[in-house]
């Protein structure tokens, strides 16, 4: 196997927007830098400030499919860079202009849902990250395009949000690499386990439309996982282009 580093790709604000990096210093036992910094809680949220959380207390694009269409960049001041199809360019920090945020992704949350309140900064040493361990997730190309060809159509691979893209390996071969060790660049990850997968990757990321039956592709395959997450377990450099070994 000689799988290689295709992209990396951080989500500055959790459910957001997203933005490619060229490459990362990772910590150990820490998240991926710049990724999920922030999250959007709404009002029946139990979460506290510079606490990890649970997603079900934030605003998320498995109920609230219109966020998937949002692109996220970050400035040089701080700020980042918000888009939508259907809401204006804004420019902002999420703590210092939180409130102009709230009122900036209210109108694409729907009717009957839970309606966002207040942005809170993630623990120092992690993103808000889904898994409770602190993580970094992996995908894999390969995999990806079984659930293009079950489903007959062209995919985004920002449906699945993940950081670490990678090409060369075989189909669904880094579920086998669940419980080893892996060298990318100059860090060593332990990847730990399978992420299961939500209504969200339905969504299409130019539209903030749901129509993919992904969930149901990933069903016909006997599971609803795709990615790993992995855990650094040695600090280092990650890079595109760089290989991916299995110690």
């Amino acid at each position: 196997m000689t799988a290689t580093v295709t992209a990396l790709w951080r989500h500055p604000i959790k459910a957001l927007g997203r933005e490619e990096i060229d490459s990362a210093e990772l910590t150990t036992g820490q998240t991926l830098p710049g990724d999920r910094l922030w999250a959007v809680a709404h009002e029946r949220s139990a979460a506290q400030p510079g606490d990890w959380a649970r997603c079900l207390n934030f605003i998320r694009a498995a109920s609230a499919p219109e966020l998937m269409a949002v692109t996220a960049r970050s400035l040089d001041d701080g700020r980042i860079a918000l888009s939508h199809p259907d809401r204006p360019d804004i420019a902002l920090h999420p703590e210092r202009d939180a409130t102009a945020l709230v009122d900036w992704v209210r109108p694409l949350i729907p009717e009957g849902r839970a309606q966002p309140v207040a942005v809170l900064p993630a623990p120092q040493t992690r993103g808000f990250t889904d898994s409770s361990t602190p993580s970094v997730s992996l995908g894999n190309l390969a995999s990806h395009r079984v659930i293009e060809d079950r489903l007959g159509r062209d995919l985004s691979i920002h449906r699945w949000r993940c950081n670490l893209w990678i090409d060369g390996a075989a189909p669904w071969e880094e579920f086998d690499w669940i419980g080893r060790s892996l060298r990318i660049g100059t860090a060593e990850v332990s990847a730990y386990k399978r992420i299961e997968r939500c209504l969200a990757t339905a969504a299409n990321p130019a539209t903030g439309k749901r129509d993919a039956d992904t969930l149901g592709a990933l069903k016909s395959l006997g599971h609803q996982d795709f990615t790993i997450a992995l855990q650094v377990t040695k600090p280092g450099r990650i890079a595109r282009g760089d290989t991916v070994e299995i110690l």
